[in-house]
């Protein structure tokens, strides 16, 4: 793929590229015509070269399956793609606007139980199953890594025991707090109530001005 042009007092340098990520599209444009005719979208792409891409598609019509169009009939279409980048693995995934799917599809192959976001600080934590973990974390952080890029967020993965760990921890925090308020309170309306008998015994024990007279 051509990369870039630039122009030196003395000639003309092409660059040429097979590893940007724009390569990876621009061979879906070759297999998939719907790609080549914008009815398919590529609107995210990410890569290492030589092992993994992932790639995020959706659809201009509701008619068309945008994962299905790059894949093809029995994978056609992608394992060309695949042939041409000399059996770098690529996952197409859907994209969407809500981040708790992306990130979980973005994932992929992983299966995800919850995903929890933090849109301020656009931070998400994913929680799997034990036997998932390492599988969305992958090789050398691999997977997580790319979706991450992918999507645009930081993503943390725990696994769900724990999980149901830390939540258990944060659990009995609170109810230690909510302990300790109750009694705070307790003790405030025990103080009161001491403030406000020892008020009537004083006041009990004040002459009364009428009867003097």
């Amino acid at each position: 793929m051509l990369l870039e042009v630039r122009r030196t007092p003395k000639d003309v340098q092409v660059i040429l590229t097979r590893s940007h990520p724009q390569f990876v599209a621009k061979l879906f444009e070759l297999e998939v015509p719907e790609v080549l005719e914008k009815i398919v979208e590529i609107k995210s792409i990410v890569r290492e070269p030589g092992d993994r891409t992932k790639i995020a598609v959706t659809s201009r019509e509701k008619a068309v399956d945008p994962v299905g169009a790059c894949v093809g009939i029995k994978g056609s279409r992608v394992q060309a793609v695949v042939r041409e980048l000399r059996g770098e693995k690529i996952d197409i995934i859907i994209w969407t606007s809500d981040p708790r799917v992306f990130i979980a599809e973005a994932l992929n192959p992983a299966s995800i139980e919850k995903v929890g976001v933090d849109e301020e600080k656009k931070s998400a934590l994913v929680v799997v199953a034990d036997s998932q973990l390492s599988l969305a974390i992958g090789k050398n952080g691999q997977n997580v890594r790319l979706a991450a890029r992918l999507t645009g967020w930081k993503i943390d993965i725990i696994s769900a025991t724990e999980y149901e760990k830390e939540k258990a921890e944060r659990d009995k925090e609170i109810k230690a707090a909510l302990a300790e308020e109750t009694e705070a309170l307790h003790q405030q309306e025990e103080a009161r109530e001491l403030e406000l008998k020892a008020r009537a015994e004083s006041d009990a024990g004040q002459p009364d001005p009428d009867k003097e007279e």
